[in-house]
């Protein structure tokens, strides 16, 4: 305010604040994942927020238009990274020594100029797993096991993870007559299947429609009997792995292309069923396409059966030709990556996140303004004794007021001493969740005259680390 004036607080459009409850269970969601991965054997990488521009092009048309570019102060022409993964190419690519195959994880911010939507923002954080420098279907099952692990580990009771074969949507095109020059075009349009449906994709594909927003989209003009053929593929019914890869096969009969791609995905699909993924969860399905160019082999994407809306929060797939951008050769790769900020509001929506303001699990209340020093012993004490400790520090210094924040602050304990605690050399503990539980008095009177003697107790100040963590333990 040197110049007088007053700013309006506001928010760019597309991002967001994290006050203390979302990112206490923000942080809960990484440190989940951050496990998971590493029970895996995933190593920790970070990389810069920016890069070269150079280096975060060549991954097709919608990127290209997502990226936010400027030229830094030295006049290089730079950009904030759209995804973890061109970031990862970069790093291999420069980085020879580093072992085959390289087992990544990395969380961080990313940013896209795409438009704000439910659980969609323009900066975001991804939490990606990758294995680049191998081959096998053994690295492409690892990924989704790892997608499936996770999301269980998370608390997530209902959710779908489908993979399928961007080789497969390869052989749909010489099913359907359809040049591979316009594969980009069409795997786009597929990939919305889920949300504009079936008519919608054949609109896009043949005449164009008109959007929501009331936007002419240009068709591709495909002919009436390829648009047949490919409501064929995409009519197969969903069904376990085996029965999936059945109908792809026979649909597929006579074209050449498509050994392969389905060679892949039984493969993929036996380890899963070896390993006892059920198919409810881990699902082949033949339609999903995936956004991004850069894939060349399996893909893969999940969705929260409870909240669909929401979109994919967890998608990837094979790319085995990123890292040639840099060294002009390819090194194989595959990898998925969790929008954590969609997942997270997601999650919120469904009630699988707590949301408490706090760390701390004990208030230290100060009641005896000129006795401060013995209440910070106190709470230096608890702290180092593991328990996570606040000492209220507040302008009110009457009790109701410290209990009150602490409840608002959702502490589940709080620690009184005041004169007659001193007198005796003990300590009140104060269970306020407990408190928060009690029956109506005036209704339910006995009930709540021996509930509420559970609610606080008197403990000599020696005993005070000990009962705290048992009660802690008992919550």
């Amino acid at each position: 305010m040197a110049d007088g004036r007053i700013v309006e607080p506001r928010l760019l459009r597309g991002f967001r604040d994290y006050l203390p409850g979302q990112m206490n269970a923000r942080l809960k969601m990484i440190e989940t994942i951050r496990r998971v991965y590493e029970s895996y054997g995933f190593l920790p990488l970070d990389t810069p927020a920016l890069e070269y521009h150079a280096t975060l092009m060549g991954y097709g048309e919608d990127n290209a238009k997502q990226i936010f570019e400027f030229k830094n102060p030295e006049e290089e022409h730079v950009a904030l990274r759209f995804d973890l993964t061109a970031p990862l190419a970069r790093v291999v690519a420069q980085y020879p020594d580093l072992p085959l195959p390289f087992r990544r994880y990395q969380v961080g911010p990313v940013w896209r100029a795409d438009k704000p939507d439910a659980g969609r923002f323009r900066e975001f954080t991804q939490f990606d797993l990758d294995s680049v420098g191998t081959s096998s279907s053994a690295a492409d099952t690892e990924i989704l096991c790892g997608m499936y692990d996770t999301l269980r580990e998370l608390g997530i009771p209902r959710f779908l993870v489908r993979f399928s074969d961007r080789n497969v949507l390869n052989s749909l095109l010489d099913f359907a007559g359809i040049p591979h020059s316009s594969s980009h075009a069409v795997f786009r349009i597929l990939d919305k299947l889920d949300k504009i449906g079936l008519e919608g994709i054949a609109a896009e594909l043949t005449v164009g429609r008109v959007d929501a927003s009331g936007d002419k989209i240009r068709g591709l003009g495909l002919g009436a009997g390829q648009i047949e053929k490919i409501k064929q593929f995409l009519a197969i019914p969903h069904g376990t792995r085996k029965d999936v890869l059945g109908s792809l096969s026979r649909l597929f009969q006579g074209v050449p292309s498509a050994a392969g791609a389905l060679h892949g995905l039984g493969a993929i699909s036996s380890s899963l069923d070896a390993l006892g993924i059920p198919d409810e969860f881990v699902a082949l399905d033949q339609s999903i396409a995936r956004g991004l160019d850069y894939y060349t082999g399996p893909v893969f994407e999940a969705m929260l059966s409870d909240a669909p809306e929401f979109g994919s929060v967890f998608g990837g797939g094979r790319y085995d030709g990123l890292v040639a951008r840099f060294l002009g050769r390819n090194i194989p790769a595959v990898g998925a990556a969790i929008g954590v900020d969609r997942l997270l509001a997601a999650m919120m929506k469904l009630g699988l996140t707590g949301t408490s303001p706090s760390t701390a699990q004990v208030l230290v209340t100060v009641m005896e303004p000129d006795r401060i020093i013995e209440y910070e012993k106190l709470t230096r004490e608890l702290r180092q004794a593991g328990i996570r400790t606040e000492m209220y520090l507040g302008e009110e210094k009457g009790l109701t007021k410290q209990l009150s924040y602490a409840n608002r602050q959702q502490i589940p304990l709080a620690v009184l001493m005041g004169s007659d605690e001193f007198v005796k050399g003990e300590v009140t503990i104060k269970n306020l969740r407990l408190g928060a539980q009690l029956p109506d008095k005036k209704t339910q009177r006995e009930e709540w005259l021996k509930l509420s003697r559970t609610v606080q107790a008197a403990v000599p100040r020696v005993d005070c680390v000990a009962y705290i963590r048992k009660t802690l333990s008992e919550l």
